[in-house]
C-alpha cells in the first residue's frame, strides 16, 4: 500500500515514516501543503495523512482541491489537541477521518487501516491468483503446503502483482508505486526483487510465474 505523508515539523515526519515502513507500508513525504497537491493530482495513493497547519496550503485547502478534481484519495486529517473547528473544517472539506495530536503509534496505524478498508473497491486480506496465496496481514506468500514469510520491498512488489493478476505492470509503474518519486534508488532495485521473486515462486513449486512481457513489463502466468 501507498501512502503519502504531509507534515512540516521534520522530527514528526521522520518518526511516523519510520513507523509507517516499518509496518511495510511506501510512504512518499512532503513538508508542505503545495507538494502535497501536486503528488496527490499526479500520484497513485491509497491513502494520505495530511497534517492541518503546513506552508503554502493548509491541509483542508488540500482536501477541498483535491476533491474538486475529482479526486477520491481516503484522507487522515492531523489537527491540534481541542481544535474542534479544525476537524469540522476538515471533515466538511472532504477528509475522511482526523486524529489529534499527540497520538499513539498503534491509533495511527489502525485509522489508516481503517481508511483502506474503506476504500470505494474493497481488496481482502488474502490475495489469490492460481495456486498462490498471499496474506496481507502475516506477510505470507503460500502455495499448497509450503509458505515463505516475504518482507520489505518485495512483499509490496508481490502485492501489487496479486493485485491485478492479468495486468502488465511496466517496471516504471513499480518503481513509482513502490519506491516512490523521491527515491534515490535505480530501477534495476526493481529487476532484482522480481528475481527473488521467481527464486521464491520456485522453492514454493508453485505453478505462477512472473513472465516478462517485452518492451511492457511483467505480469503473472499460470
Amino acid at each position: 500500500m501507498k501512502l503519502l505523508y504531509a507534515e512540516d515539523d521534520e522530527d514528526a515526519r521522520a518518526a511516523v515514516l519510520a513507523l509507517l515502513t516499518r509496518n511495510r507500508y511506501s510512504v512518499d513525504t512532503v513538508d508542505n501543503g503545495e507538494d502535497a497537491l501536486t503528488y496527490l493530482l499526479g500520484g497513485d495513493y491509497d491513502a494520505a495523512i495530511l497534517d492541518i497547519m503546513m506552508p503554502g496550503l493548509s491541509g483542508t485547502e488540500v482536501v477541498k482541491r483535491l476533491r474538486k478534481e475529482g479526486k477520491m484519495t481516503p484522507i487522515l486529517m492531523l489537527t491540534a489537541m481541542g481544535e474542534l473547528e479544525d476537524r469540522v473544517n476538515g471533515l466538511d472539506a472532504g477528509a475522511d477521518d482526523y486524529l489529534t495530536k499527540p497520538f499513539a503509534g498503534a491509533e495511527l496505524l489502525a485509522r489508516v487501516r481503517a481508511l483502506l478498508r474503506r476504500r470505494e473497491v474493497f481488496t481482502p486480506d488474502i490475495l489469490s491468483f492460481g495456486d498462490l496465496t498471499l496474506d496481507r496481514s502475516s506477510y505470507v506468500l503460500s502455495s499448497g503446503d509450503q509458505s515463505v514469510s516475504l518482507s520489505g520491498k518485495s512483499f509490496q512488489v508481490m502485492e501489487m502483482f496479486l493485485l491485478s493478476p492479468t495486468q502488465i505492470i511496466s517496471a516504471e509503474q513499480l518503481m513509482e508505486h513502490i519506491w516512490g518519486w523521491d527515491s534515490e534508488a535505480e530501477i534495476n532495485v526493481v529487476w532484482v526483487n522480481i528475481s527473488f521473486l521467481r527464486k521464491q515462486l520456485s522453492a514454493l513449486n508453485s505453478h505462477v510465474s512472473i513472465k516478462a512481457i517485452r518492451g511492457s513489463g511483467y505480469r503473472l502466468e499460470i
